[in-house]
């Protein structure tokens, strides 16, 4: 495995990349129509989104619901999207191409941001890969997943041999990493699952069609917060700062599934 190879049958299904941001406001109308002529050759679709939060208040007042609402721009596949909300900007994938085309793909929409509504730093970046490992063999029972995917993930007496008669019947696991680079962590979430992690109605189509069965999930999250003053959006320091956040995200991915897994499903597009 070379750092650069793409997997032709990667079990990537979603990638995303989000940068937080003090509040820029909702886009003006001649923002909005700005943005969509710098998009309109990747990203021509606009579609509305909108985002619901709710503040909890003690009993007997009610909820109260604060709604977002912001331009979404799909391209026409509608497997590559953006999303240009007032505290960040989110760009995510169901197509994804490599680190480059994804890299490339992010600057346009963040050269297109700032062009018609500047940020003025930059508070949280995260990058979020979903990954459904799914195999050609019926895998109903969790201790099966060791030909695919390191016995490590696979929990306490996952043989399910145990003199107790215990069988394990579900598995969710996390673990949480410091990074290199100050500021930075990453999150592993794993487990097998049944059925989907991204649901495929959605806006965002998946490049495969796929039938709903057993799946081994990694969820893997690199995700980096200031620990001093909140820098510039400059591109140079985003820059680095994205290469380290991929960096552990492959790294860990290949440690965790087997030569089994790489040779007979990944590379067997």
């Amino acid at each position: 495995m070379t750092e650069d190879e793409v997997y032709p049958n990667a079990p990537v299904v979603l990638v995303t990349m989000e940068i937080r941001h003090p509040p820029a406001g909702p886009l003006t109308s001649s923002e909005n129509r700005a943005l969509k002529r710098l998009l309109a050759e990747r990203l021509p679709i606009e579609r509305p989104g909108q985002n619901v939060h709710f503040e909890m208040v003690a009993p007997p007042a009610q909820p109260t619901a604060t709604i977002e609402r912001f331009p979404r721009f799909l391209n026409r596949e509608s497997n590559v999207a953006t999303a240009i909300r007032e505290q960040s900007t989110i760009v995510e994938t169901s197509a994804y191409k490599g680190w480059q085309s994804f890299l490339e793909l992010l600057w346009l929409v963040l050269e297109a941001r700032v062009q018609v509504s500047p940020i003025a730093g930059i508070e949280r970046v995260g990058l979020r890969y979903v990954d459904e490992v799914r195999v050609p063999e019926a895998a109903a029972v969790v201790g099966n997943w060791g030909d695919w995917v390191d016995t490590s993930l696979l929990g306490p007496k996952a043989d399910t041999s145990t003199d107790s008669g215990l069988e394990l019947m579900e598995l969710q696991g996390a673990a949480m990493y410091r990074c290199p680079r100050p500021g930075q962590s990453l999150v592993l979430r794993y487990g097998p699952r049944d059925g989907y992690a991204v649901d495929p109605d959605s806006d965002l189509r998946r490049v495969k069609t796929v039938g709903p069965g057993p799946f081994f999930l990694m969820d893997i999250d690199s995700f980096w917060v200031p620990d001093g003053p909140i820098p510039e959006f400059e591109k140079d320091y985003l820059n680095s700062l994205y290469d380290d956040l991929h960096r552990p995200v492959r790294t860990l991915f290949e440690d965790l599934i087997t030569d089994r897994y790489r040779n007979e499903v990944l590379r067997n597009g």
